[in-house]
């Protein structure tokens, strides 16, 4: 709510070039490429409900914030503070639902992820509703009034109890040798780091279909009110197909589904670029959120069941990381190729990358799982 659609219009009325309002709008990406890694190893060293409190604190405040903004700069700060919320929330409530489940651990993840779309989906429209001409108090004080409401909520959440108890805090110096021993090891991690580049890939393509696709639609004759109820598909179809998503990857295997969701989605993304019929735009653009259900469901279950049990937070944050550098990139790199090349061409680029992406995980995860299994054997 406090994103979108307030944000870019409150940017703007601070006088803010247009140029400029995207560099001060990723500010939180970044947030959560440099801290969603840290926030899930000290989840792993310190417990998971002492790093959600802090992200629900964080969401409480924050909005509050924006009352006393005045400069774009002043924003950016706001910006960076808040951003601290998602990034730390992203990777530790999955760890959370990786602590407390494990047979169905890809479908439940899957409900939380469907939870989180509800919240999204929501969100623009009760924003909206609370701008009030140039006057944006209202819509962070309904921030603030959920952050605060989720607060109490945060403090009594049930969680199940890790490894680590509260006597057996780690000291300073431990808590410093344990990060830099857990970041080493997701990273060199080659199934969690392929896992990471999926999801990357995979968020590159999102980011990129969410910027181009309207300005691709819009050259061809399409008005603003036929646009939008593709998006709405592709949403909503996401949404309801991530518990399926999830089940399917429970019973199926991670990696069959998120094979097939990068498949999906290369088909997707040449279609929306070539055909002209609306029925077949909208059958594309839902296949596009299906492919995007089936992989977001399946990497973060595939990331957990790869780490060890004291690590899930460590893997969860690598892969939230390199999420956002998907994301964010996207729409950097795809103005680069219709710049240059045209929609056709930008297009059928990020199919190919989807394509490639879903080619190299497949032949890596192999390896990996034959070699492990291999150590197994040698073991016994």
């Amino acid at each position: 709510m406090s994103k979108n659609p307030a944000l870019p219009l409150f940017i703007r009325s601070l006088g803010v070039s247009e140029g400029t309002v995207g560099f001060i709008a990723a500010a939180s990406t970044v947030v959560g490429i440099l801290v969603s890694l840290p926030a899930g190893i000290l989840s792993d060293l310190y417990g998971r409900k002492r790093v959600l409190l802090t992200s629900a604190f964080v969401f409480a405040s924050a909005p509050f914030l924006y009352l006393i903004v005045r400069s774009p700069w002043q924003l950016v700060f706001v910006r960076i503070y808040h951003g601290l919320a998602t990034a730390i929330l992203g990777p530790v409530a999955l760890a959370v639902v990786a602590d407390t489940f494990e047979a169905k651990r890809g479908e439940t993840m899957a409900w939380y992820s469907s939870a989180t779309m509800v919240g999204r989906f929501l969100a623009p429209t009760i924003g909206g509703l609370l701008i009030v001409g140039q006057d944006f108090r209202w819509v962070y004080l309904g921030c603030g009034l959920a952050g605060m409401l989720t607060l109490p909520l945060a403090i009594h959440l049930p969680l199940p109890r890790q490894r680590i108890a509260d006597s057996d805090a780690p000291t300073l110096k431990h808590s410093w040798y344990q990060l830099r021993e857990e970041a080493s090891y997701v990273i060199k991690h080659r199934g969690i780091l392929t896992t990471g580049v999926v999801q990357a890939a995979q968020y590159f393509a999102f980011g990129f279909m969410e910027v181009y696709l309207p300005l691709r639609l819009a050259g061809s004759g399409l008005e603003a009110w036929q646009i939008g109820p593709l998006f709405t598909v592709q949403v909503l179809l996401t949404t309801l197909s991530k518990p399926l998503m999830g089940h399917l990857a429970d019973r199926w295997g991670r990696v069959m589904l998120i094979t097939g969701g990068l498949m999906a989605g290369t088909l997707a993304l040449v279609l929306v670029s070539r055909v002209q019929s609306y029925i077949l735009l909208t059958l594309s653009v839902g296949l596009f959120g299906l492919g995007v259900a089936a992989v977001t469901v399946s990497t973060a279950a595939l990331a957990s069941d790869l780490a060890h049990q004291d690590a899930y937070g460590a893997a969860l944050g690598i892969l939230s990381s390199i999420m956002d550098v998907g994301h964010s990139t996207g729409p950097m790199v795809g103005g680069l190729l219709v710049g240059a090349f045209g929609y056709a061409t930008a297009f059928g680029t990020v199919a190919a990358i989807l394509m490639v992406t879903a080619i190299v995980f497949f032949i890596v995860i192999r390896q990996h799982q034959r070699s492990a299994l291999g150590r197994e054997a040698e073991i016994l």
